[in-house]
This record gives structure tokens, sequence and C-alpha cells, in this order.
């Protein structure tokens, strides 16, 4: 790169960060107190390795405490003994317009959080829609501007998005994942503009974590898409929370870290390596609460 294109590289991010505004959300978490990993239902988890919950809580305090300096606002549904999973609270339901739509769970040892999570919307002041087809919440249902990006291929059903597209009346994308080490979607895609509309939405993403077919689609409706690296990927590093400036990552994704820098963006890493044992990162640990 010249001095004059490097110049310019400079002034394109530092007029994309002068654009770039925080917006203050509201998040349900759930603190990991009964955290460990039991059973295997993804390629992360390995029973045979011990786990340290109290790490795990302190690492979880800390992205908690991180939301909390940036302004935003934290919900805590409490977490039931029996449940390890429950901190992952991403999976507990999709919220928008303060109606949520609850989680069906594909497993037997996560079914349970299901009913857990809809009471705890009921409580709270949301409408409760109890979904008919197997969906995990967030994990497989991301909104970005006005539509629905929604993930199939190891554990949301297509049935469940066409439920969506009826419950929320929005667009509702399906797309493929084929890898299973990126078995939802929130650990494939990185929305990175959660307040804007369709025109200027934008995410990150791993190409390889779809077939070709959902790959395209992507590439059409995003072609300024950050496409991030297998490594930063392998750590959960797109699995992040953005408020349309901070966006909170894996510590470790520093390839993932410097694309977003160059785009405008306040990426800050936290450790959440003992959560990760689970299969789970920011996003998954971080349910939106849109009211």
């Amino acid at each position: 790169m010249t001095s004059t294109e490097s110049l310019s590289s400079t002034r394109s991010a530092t007029a994309s960060a002068g654009e770039r505004t925080p917006n203050p959300r509201t998040y349900l978490m759930c603190r990991p107190e009964h955290f460990t990993v039991s059973y295997r239902i993804n390629p992360w988890m390995e029973p045979a390795n011990p786990t340290d919950t109290a790490r795990a809580v302190a690492q979880w305090q800390t992205l908690y405490e991180t939301y909390l300096s940036l302004g935003h606002t934290i919900e805590l549904i409490d977490p039931l003994e029996g449940l390890p999973d429950m901190v992952y609270t991403a999976n507990g339901g999709f919220v928008i317009d303060g109606v949520a739509y609850g989680a069906k769970f594909t497993y037997p040892e996560r079914q349970p959080e299901g009913p857990a999570f809809m009471t705890w919307f009921g409580d709270n002041g949301f409408d409760v829609v109890t979904p008919k087809n197997i969906n995990e919440g967030e994990g497989d249902l991301l909104l970005v501007g006005d539509t629905v990006l929604a993930g199939t291929g190891f554990r949301t059903s297509t049935e469940s998005h066409r439920e969506v597209a009826t419950v929320f009346d929005r667009e509702v994308i399906s797309l493929n994942l084929v890898n299973p080490n990126f078995y939802h979607l929130d650990t494939a895609i990185s929305v990175l503009d959660p307040l804007t509309g369709d025109d200027d939405a934008n995410i990150a993403y791993l190409p390889s974590a779809f077939d070709d077919a959902s790959r395209a689609i992507l590439e059409k409706r995003y072609p300024d898409a950050i496409h991030v690296s297998e490594e930063d990927s392998r750590i959960l590093g797109l699995n992040s929370i953005s408020d349309g400036y901070n966006v909170v990552i894996a510590k470790r994704a520093t390839g993932f870290e410097a694309q977003l820098r160059e785009r405008g963006y306040n990426p800050i890493g936290v450790d959440l390596s003992e959560l990760l044992l689970g299969g789970g990162g920011v996003k998954c640990c971080t349910l939106e609460l849109r009211r």
C-alpha cells in the first residue's frame, strides 16, 4: 500500500468512526452458577475435560460489567440447578416489539429451558408466543435491519422460519449451515448495525459455514460484509454483540478486531474461554430484549 493509499484508508476509517453511534440496548443474561459440561451436544463439549464454575462466573461477570460500562441495561433470569446451559440466554427466545417467541430445544438436555424462559418473559411483561416448531431462539434468529436471518441445518427447523415470519410479519431469509462447529447462526454471523434499515445494515460472517446457495444470498444482500477468518471463527469470534459502534468480541479474535477497527467500530475483547468449553461465547450469553 502506498502512503497516499494509507492516508486515504485512514481518513475513510476515521470518517466511518465519526458516523457510528452507540445505541444502548437491553439484554437478558443468566449467571452461570451451575455451569459445567456433563453431556455432549455440540463439538465443543467434552465431559471428560474438567470445567471451573468459579472461573466461568468470573468471566461472565466481566462481560456483565462491560455491558453496564457501555450504558446497556441488563436483566437477569435466575439460573436453575440441572440446567447448566441456561447461561446461553440467546437460545431462550427471540424478542421484537414486546413479543417473545419462545424456544423449543432440539436436545432433551436443554428442553426444560424453553418453559423457564417463557415463564420469565410472561412475568416481565412480554407477550409470549409458544412455538410449534423446533427453534433455539436468537442462536438461529438474527434481526438485521428489518429482516430476520434464520439459520437451519443443525438445530432450528425451517418450519419455525415460516412461523417467525407470521408472528412478526417480517421477511425471513433461511440460511443453511453446513459445518457442525458452527451449529447456530450466531456462531457464523455477527450483526454489526442493529438499528439501521435493510439498506444500511451490515454483518460479518464466515463464508465457509454456509452452503453455496446461502453464501450467494449473503454476498448479494451484504456486499460490504466483513469476511472473518476460520482462525477467528473457531474461537467464536463472530459470536459477538454490537451496539452500532462498540462491538464486544472474543478477546483472542485479533484478526476480526483489526477488521472492525478498519471499518470504524470499537472492538472490545472479553475472555470467555471457560464458557467456550460449553460451545458459547459473547452472543450466546446475551439475549436482546426489544420492547
